[in-house]
């Protein structure tokens, strides 16, 4: 019993000396900074060490397969007319920019995880792409086929993928069941094809529930496609020959963000066709309409230019004023239309956001371009820049292609 008292009495101790050593140690004293110490600055051009792969990476002799990113091969660029065979962990193929024609399963027979292939920019035919070669790959979410030579959209593809690119190809057919079993594509790029209205009359888009980008510019198309899913926020059909637009189409699409129909031969459009509650681009530019229409307040960039508009009536742009729920529009260009003179000045108190208004050059004549006396409305000026237009006027009443391109960017075109 005593030897046990004994030793409680050494651990107490113990314990107390060790707490005391804590107590009194400055744990600032070790990092306390030297006068002659360097701050450390980032190198850019210094390279983080990359860890070793768990196995050798295997790399296609055609092609490059950077140590600091071992699940990508890299094989564009490099005039290849076949697939070299794909190592079995690559997940990032990139074989754009090349002479390839054709699409077999053969080099694809050990690779099971591909995440992502870019084969755009080769001369690949639809019926060169053996059957199910993609169409194997679960985990398949991007897929790149533009600027080829496809006739018909690819199909099987792999219910993972959520990314299509097939633009700028030779597609005028859509089978029934090409777009059947893509439950999570977001974004679908079928600009620059040879679609017309009775490839969609099936109406292929309508069961993809998570569609939030559709590109259909630059095709054969006269009519509105129908039955878009109520998931889409970005519609592209500039470049077609659409003449209508159904006065409550796009009471199934709230979700709308930017909506770009220039190039088309649109020339009446009902008053409240574009009452969207999420609209922040809309783009009718080098249409043949005579007249405006509502305004949503959400909308912030418009493009009406090269048109047949003579005068713009603002109470129909904007009906009523709401102080709880001010109109956001910025940005209007009228350029190209018959205006004889500028939008009333009540647009300012309905529109108070609007900061520049192009109204460039005008066709009141035929064959013969007429410029107002203000080329370019500004507001809400900086102090720099109203001492700029004070001391150089012209820089102020006329706008550069740059300036038209910067605007017309609000939305990247293909909304990437």
């Amino acid at each position: 019993m005593r030897i046990m008292r004994q030793l409680s009495i050494i651990q107490l101790l113990w314990a107390t000396l060790v707490f005391g050593q804590y107590e009194d140690y400055d744990f600032e004293d070790e990092y306390e900074e030297s006068d002659h110490q360097q701050p450390y600055y980032f190198n850019p051009h210094t390279q983080a060490e990359v860890p070793p792969f768990p196995f050798p990476v295997k790399c296609a002799r055609e092609c490059f397969c950077p140590p600091a990113f071992p699940l990508s091969m890299y094989c564009d660029h490099r005039k290849l007319k076949t697939i070299p065979n794909i190592p079995s962990h690559v997940q990032q193929l990139y074989l754009q920019n090349n002479d390839i024609e054709a699409v077999p399963a053969g080099p694809f027979t050990n690779v099971s995880f591909l995440r992502e292939i870019n084969l755009s920019h080769n001369k690949i035919k639809f019926h060169l792409i053996d059957n199910g070669v993609f169409a194997k790959f679960s985990n398949l979410v991007q897929l790149h086929l533009q600027h080829n030579e496809l006739e018909e959209f690819p199909f099987p593809l792999p219910s993972s993928l959520e990314r299509l690119f097939l633009g700028f190809n030779r597609i005028s057919r859509l089978s029934s069941n090409a777009l059947e079993g893509l439950p999570n594509i977001t974004m679908l790029d079928l600009c620059n094809n040879f679609l017309d209205d009775s490839v969609l009359k099936g109406k292929p888009f309508s069961n993809m529930k998570n569609l939030m980008q559709l590109n259909l510019c630059n095709n054969k198309l006269q009519t509105m496609p129908p039955d878009l899913p109520l998931s889409l926020m970005y519609l592209s059909l500039e470049n077609n020959s659409i003449s209508y637009i159904p006065e409550n189409y796009f009471n199934r699409l709230p979700k709308i963000i930017a909506l770009r129909m220039s190039h088309n031969n649109l020339q009446n459009i009902p008053p409240k066709t574009f009452n969207l509650p999420n609209l922040l681009e809309l783009n009718l530019g080098h249409n043949k309409l005579k007249q405006v229409f509502y305004i949503p307040r959400s909308l912030q960039h418009l493009y009406i230019e090269d048109n047949d508009i003579e005068t713009i009536n603002v109470t129909v742009m904007c009906p009523s004023i709401d102080p709880m729920n001010i109109n956001q529009l910025t940005y209007i260009r009228v350029d190209r239309n018959k205006l004889t003179t500028p939008i009333s000045t009540y647009v300012l108190f309905c529109f108070p956001h609007i900061r520049t208004i192009y109204y460039g050059e005008q066709h009141v004549h035929v064959n013969k371009s007429t410029q107002l006396r203000t080329a370019v409305f500004r507001r809400f000026l900086t102090p720099e820049e109203y001492q700029e237009a004070e001391d150089y006027p012209e820089t102020h009443d006329s706008e550069t292609e740059e300036d038209h391109e910067a605007e017309d960017n609000f939305f990247h075109p293909y909304f990437q």
